[in-house]
């Protein structure tokens, strides 16, 4: 029986007033909201056209890879015309906090989830999801693979059967995280070891699950809800399942999603309606029910896929997500590895 990992939060954001930021010109229509966002377009884009259908905002959303976004943010300086980061990872939002691009959120912000808001303030966590590995149900059963995902690099039966996404931002927040929890030397070690099993590189996590589902790879490397896309999305039926790490294990990495407001924006009132949106009930739905992310508000009524909150949590290792911050540091350890 397949079992989809989630984790319940209890928690109520709630943002009133704001911290000024720079005024800086902008080629802009006056009242347009930019937003950079690391965020996939058409997992995401509904979202938006609902926020512009309710708030009367007009938004402006330039969509791209974390990296890509925040080395445009570092080029472009005080003449950004950005309002507003919406990343995919923690690191990338660690990275901009890191480079002070980022203003301060009101004081007034209540209810944080503990265990997924960062120490800096500087950001809001918007939705969850968790490393994992998904595996082709017709080649393997979940006791052929590995408790750890440090024990990945001995399963030799797996040579040329995997798919990983070294470009993609998640996989490089799970590097990172490695870094702090392993030591670089044994995160050097576990990438050698997994290079040595030939493994498939892709440029994101969707063809790499259409691979999987098709039988061209036996295991993936990948974020829960690209699993459940497949598995729970319409179309037929498709023979792929999650496989769950020990308690613990840095390969069930829990991860948000999150915002910030940037340094940069003259739009402040309209750049906080956007995050106090994206933290509604109805926005968090979106998520939950078309996205297959956990939001970080309490819901009523969610999916019926959801695990008991401790019993989630328990499968992921907890530090702050500030930590994974040090962004350019794994990026230079994957690109040493000629992964990227």
């Amino acid at each position: 029986m397949r079992v989809f990992l989630f984790v319940a939060l209890a928690s109520t954001l709630l943002f009133t007033g704001c911290q000024s930021g720079t005024d800086t010109s902008t080629t802009e229509p006056a009242g347009t909201l930019t937003v950079y966002a690391g965020r996939s377009q058409s997992l995401v884009d509904a979202l938006v056209e609902r926020f512009e259908a309710e708030s009367g905002i007009d938004v402006d959303v330039r969509y791209g890879r974390d990296a890509e976004l925040i080395a445009t943010l570092e080029e472009e300086g005080a003449e950004s015309p950005a309002d507003v980061f919406w990343a995919n990872t923690p690191g990338a939002l660690g990275a901009v906090s890191n480079a002070n691009l980022l203003t301060a959120l009101p004081d007034s912000l209540t209810g944080r989830p503990d265990a997924f808001v960062p120490s800096s303030g500087l950001w809001v966590p918007v939705t969850i999801r968790f490393r994992t590995m998904a595996y082709n149900t017709n080649a393997l059963s979940s006791d052929d693979l590995p408790g750890s995902v440090l024990e990945l690099p001995g399963a030799t039966n797996l040579t040329g059967r995997m798919g990983w996404t070294p470009t993609y931002s998640s996989f490089q927040d799970f590097v990172t995280a490695m870094t702090i929890t392993e030591g670089e030397d044994a995160t050097n070690a576990w990438i050698d070891g997994i290079q040595a099993l030939e493994p498939i590189a892709y440029s994101s996590n969707t063809p790499m699950l259409q691979a999987l589902a098709a039988g061209e790879i036996d295991v993936a490397l990948t974020n829960h809800y690209y699993i459940l896309r497949i598995t729970e999305g319409e179309g037929d039926p498709a023979p792929v399942a999650t496989h769950f790490f020990e308690p613990g294990d840095v390969g069930n990495l829990a991860l948000v999603t999150g915002a910030g407001l940037l340094q940069t924006s003259d739009q402040d009132a309209a750049a906080l309606s956007f995050l106090r949106f994206l933290l509604s009930e109805e926005a968090e739905n979106y998520s939950a029910e078309r996205v297959y992310e956990y939001p970080v508000i309490q819901l009523e009524d969610v999916p019926d896929y959801l695990l008991p909150f401790e019993q989630a949590r328990a499968l992921s290792p907890t530090f702050d997500f500030e930590q994974l911050r040090e962004l350019e540091g794994t990026l230079a350890l994957l690109r040493d590895q000629e992964m990227l």
